[in-house]
């Protein structure tokens, strides 16, 4: 009887042990795939503008596991340009997106936008461009007097637009801007209803697919300089009280950023499996051009980092063209603190 009772009582113990240890490898396993040792977190992210190339990086992060690596379960929406994001941000219907930063430290100076703050950049050098074709009589900034442009409301492209013509020289009451929706710009700009769009540099590719025509380009960057392009921004809610989830975040998007530009033809298969309208080629082209905005000489090698000093300058040159209501100071519109270091 004594054997017998020791026999069922070591059996249970084995038993026991076991079960512990299934637990423990269980929640090893647990914290070794999402990083937090718990389930994954829902976070609706934004892109920048509609579902093209130069957004491609966020569904390559979904795709190859960085974000749930990272322990987050991440759903994509295409966004509408810089102050539709920050809206839907601040708001609460989404937790990230990309903005472009001239275009938020513009909404942030003259009252239209608050509680959001940059935590890493995208592109270390704007992107923003008037786009047109050839045959519109296009080639100079002052020859958009008397045209009709087109963007989103929204769009940081047609909101610097009238420092843009200040420093250019052109007289921004003879240019005619209409309203389009992020993916229809380029077929407007193809039927020839208006002579150029709000764009990125990095679009002239797809602008050219849909178009079947040459791209004609008015960089920004040709008469602003120092200005960031895109950056990442969150709410400064969720800045205050979860740091160290931003930083995860931050951390898996450029993950998927830097091998978005390793791999650009991968990254646009990707982007066309989730996003059925998207022409390969031309996804693969925005990323190869967007390579130089993302690693610049500003920035070095370094992705995501964010200077103050280059910071102060942009506002500076918005204040002295006029364009800010009131002041601000670095601090206001990025935090160092949840930005990758330089």
């Amino acid at each position: 009887m004594r054997r017998l009772t020791r026999t069922v009582a070591a059996a249970a113990l084995a038993a026991t042990l076991a079960l512990v240890a299934g637990c423990s490898g269980d929640s090893d396993k647990s914290t070794d795939a999402k990083g937090t040792g718990g389930s994954l977190e829902k976070v609706t992210y934004l892109t920048s503008f509609g579902n093209f190339g130069r957004d491609s990086y966020a569904w390559v992060a979904k795709d190859k596991g960085f974000f749930k690596e990272a322990g987050f379960d991440v759903d994509i929406k295409p966004g509408q340009g810089t102050g539709s994001v920050i809206q839907t941000i601040t708001g609460g219907q989404a937790q990230f997106g990309p903005i472009d930063l001239t275009g938020g430290i513009l909404q942030l100076g003259n009252g239209e936008a608050k509680d959001f703050v940059a935590v890493a950049a995208i592109q270390q050098r704007t992107m923003a461009a008037i786009v047109s074709v050839e045959g519109k009589k296009i080639a100079t900034p002052k020859d958009l007097e008397g045209k009709k442009l087109a963007d989103t409301p929204f769009s940081v492209v047609r909101n610097l637009f009238p420092t843009y013509a200040r420093l250019a020289g052109i007289d921004g009451s003879k240019v005619t801007w209409v309203n389009g929706e992020a993916q229809a710009l380029m077929s407007m700009l193809g039927s020839g209803s208006v002579d150029g769009i709000g764009q990125f540099v990095v679009g002239q590719p797809t602008v050219a697919a849909v178009t079947k025509k040459t791209p004609v380009v008015l960089p920004y960057s040709n008469v602003m300089q120092d200005l960031y392009g895109n950056a990442l921004i969150t709410s400064t809610k969720i800045a205050k009280e979860k740091p160290e989830m931003v930083k995860r975040f931050v951390g898996a998007l450029l993950k998927g950023l830097e091998y978005s530009l390793e791999h650009p033809q991968e990254a646009a298969d990707i982007l066309k499996k989730n996003v059925d309208a998207t022409n390969p080629a031309a996804a693969k082209a925005e990323l190869e051009l967007m390579a130089a905005y993302v690693r610049s000489s500003n920035s070095g090698t370094a992705i995501g980092t964010l200077d103050s000093g280059r910071v102060a300058k942009s506002i500076a040159l918005l204040r002295g063209a006029g364009a800010l209501k009131q002041d601000l100071t670095p601090d206001q519109i990025i935090d160092l603190n949840l930005a990758p270091k330089a």
